[in-house]
């Protein structure tokens, strides 16, 4: 199996290094008695907090029946931090709450260590509605067994294996009846836990707790290929799934491998996608190929985001097929990002007329003259908050993969990767080259500008991307490089190395691979044109989104509008607007032909304003 390579990636890219910083500062500004408000509460510690407690509202709100969900996420998102970073100072802050929970568990005679009470799970077990028991705990556990897993952090361990015994005594001895009627209320990842379990115990307790929470009415039909998911709450079932993929990782049992692959192929493959990448609305799967009726203000939950792209790394590694990387890179940039950590700034002499910052939203509306909603710092805590953390912990993460003498490009990024290639050391070195010839970034910066010809040579924007991996190597490494071909790549792009042109031959699984002896010193050069594209909205003739690279546009504009073609194809409605900015091209674009225009951005670049994705095309 592939193995993804984040451990010893070290991220450059200034824009996803943004995301990462905005996302520390978040974790270190959340105080940590307002996190543990409901633990302490369902254990009896400091009941009366009073009106001038710390306290979390919203979904943490302890009248609220998720109460608490958001910790798990919150201990993950620690963890990811520390592991890419080594960043002692959030580690302490997640010792420290795991401690606590230590201390509730204790209080709460020793097994339960949840944010809610045990009876909410008696209610489900006789049919009483409470609202997703299990998603809340889930993270919980989540959370403690990433700390484990991440920063070595025994207690977390010793936690949850403890409170994982309530769990083995509370369904022991359901028929498979009784756990079939309990497991239709939302389990969230429980399969995953267990099989995460079972990887660091091999204790076969948790095997036969994967046994109790195989919810075969939902994964026998996707074992014959039956479209379970069509109207059918998409978070639910994701995580589930994800479980599948750990319960075959671990047990080798290929029935979950199975169930894994059919639920790809009917939620993506058989399903098709908006422009964005998603595929909901209203947090519900839509129909296969018929999105034209599903354009509405709650479309692409940032949850699904999330977890489809854990999915398709998931499906990366086992199959090597570069469509899952195209999928998590599109769904980074107009999910992710435009989903989150939302930062602009205003030229001097001028009001905002929006806020220059947004946190997370819960969807990513698709109607005509929509407006993201952007959530609170301290007063929703909506499930989206809990992914918008560890989405944003490591960006690291989907840049390298590898398998023996083999490196897999993923997302292209600026960054530092090491690896060992039978005992020998590697290190790649990869920017993009912006083709500007200046690094100038604004009125205020440095005012060195030294003469650079590639100003001269690109005068206009050049529609490229330019990767650069520059190899490090003590001695020579014979290995494979594959370079992922994106999709999106619409004419010729072209390999080079060492100054020389390279035969550009893509394989089946959507890479160029390049096999030789690398020497240090050695320059691999990958120019990727870049051009806009439209897409059709699925189930739909005449209305289509366009697309630069990897990057959705969105029109900004207050009213729904019309494209007239005046005998043009969809492409040539768009060119180029304000194309350099100081030393930086600018990927903003607006309408020609039309009587009257409006600009085209990045959705990721998106924050207040009102704005189009899809566009009826009209013939005049």
């Amino acid at each position: 199996m592939i193995n993804a390579a984040y451990a010893n990636v070290v991220l450059k890219d200034g824009e996803l290094l943004q995301k990462e910083n905005l996302n520390r500062d978040y974790l270190m500004e959340l105080d940590s008695k307002a996190l543990l408000q409901n633990f302490y509460l369902e254990a009896g510690i400091g009941q009366n907090f009073g009106a001038k407690a710390m306290k979390h509202g919203g979904w943490e709100d302890p009248t609220c029946q998720l109460r608490g969900h958001f910790l798990g996420h919150y201990l993950s998102a620690c963890a990811m931090r520390y592991f890419e970073y080594k960043d002692e100072e959030i580690l302490a802050k997640a010792n420290a709450i795991v401690h606590e929970l230590a201390i509730c568990q204790k209080e709460n005679g020793g097994l339960w260590a949840a944010s809610i009470p045990e009876k909410y799970f008696y209610w489900i077990a006789r049919g009483k509605a409470v609202w997703a028991p299990h998603y809340t705990v889930h993270k919980t556990f989540m959370g403690l067994l990433d700390m484990y897993r991440y920063t070595g952090n025994e207690e977390a361990l010793e936690i949850a294996k403890k409170f994982s015994v309530w769990f083995y005594d509370f369904v022991k001895d359901k028929t498979r009846e009784e756990m079939d009627s309990i497991l239709e209320y939302e389990t969230g990842g429980m399969l995953e836990i267990w099989a995460d379990f079972y990887e660091f115990t091999k204790d076969d307790m948790y095997k036969e707790l994967i046994a109790k929470y195989d919810r075969r009415a939902f994964f026998d039909p996707l074992l014959e290929h039956i479209d379970a998911l069509t109207n059918m709450h998409a978070n639910t079932t994701i995580p589930e799934i994800i479980g599948c993929a750990r319960v075959y990782e671990e047990t080798g049992n290929e029935r979950y491998r199975d169930i894994v692959i059919n639920y790809w192929d009917l939620a993506v493959s058989e399903r098709g996608a908006f422009v964005t990448g998603g595929q909901t609305m209203g947090e519900i799967w839509t129909p296969p190929h018929s999105m034209e009726a599903r354009l509405g203000e709650k479309n692409q939950e940032h949850c699904t985001v999330y977890n489809m792209m854990r999915l398709a790394d998931i499906l990366f590694r086992w199959s090597g097929d570069s469509k899952y990387l195209e999928y998590i890179e599109q769904n980074l940039y107009n999910g992710i990002m435009a989903q989150g950590y939302y930062q602009t700034g205003h030229t001097n002499g001028q009001t905002p007329e929006y806020p220059e910052d947004g946190l997370i939203t819960y969807f990513l509306p698709m109607h005509a003259a929509c407006r993201k909603g952007w959530g609170s710092k301290f007063g929703d805590f909506f499930c989206c908050h809990g992914t918008l953390v560890q989405a944003n912990a490591a960006h690291n993460r989907f840049l390298y993969y590898q398998k023996d003498d083999v490196i897999y490009t993923g997302v292209f990024a600026d960054s530092r990767a090491e690896f060992d290639i039978n005992g020998k050391q590697l290190i790649i070195e990869q920017h993009r080259d912006s083709l500007s010839g200046s690094f100038h970034s604004s009125s205020t910066s440095s005012a060195g500008h030294a003469i650079n010809e590639k100003t001269r040579i690109y005068q206009h924007h050049p529609d490229i991307r330019l990767q650069i991996f520059d190899i490090r190597t003590t001695e020579d490494v014979k290995m494979t490089i594959k370079l992922r071909k994106p999709q999106w790549v619409h004419t010729e792009a072209i390999l080079t190395i060492n100054g020389e042109h390279a035969p550009i031959v893509i394989t089946e699984d959507g890479f160029v691979s390049v096999d030789r002896v690398w020497k240090n010193g050695d320059v691999i050069s990958w120019a990727l044109p870049m051009d806009i594209y439209c897409s059709k909205l699925e189930g739909s003739e005449d209305t289509v989104a366009f697309s630069y690279g990897p990057y959705a546009l969105a029109g900004i504009t207050d009213e729904e509008r019309v494209l007239i073609d005046y005998g043009k194809s969809p492409e040539e409605l768009l060119g180029h607007d304000t194309e350099r900015e100081w030393g930086s091209w600018k990927d903003t674009f607006k309408t020609r032909y039309q009587d009257r225009g409006f600009r085209l951005i990045p959705i990721k670049d998106i924050g207040y304003e009102k704005y189009q994705l899809y566009f009826q095309l009209m013939s005049r």
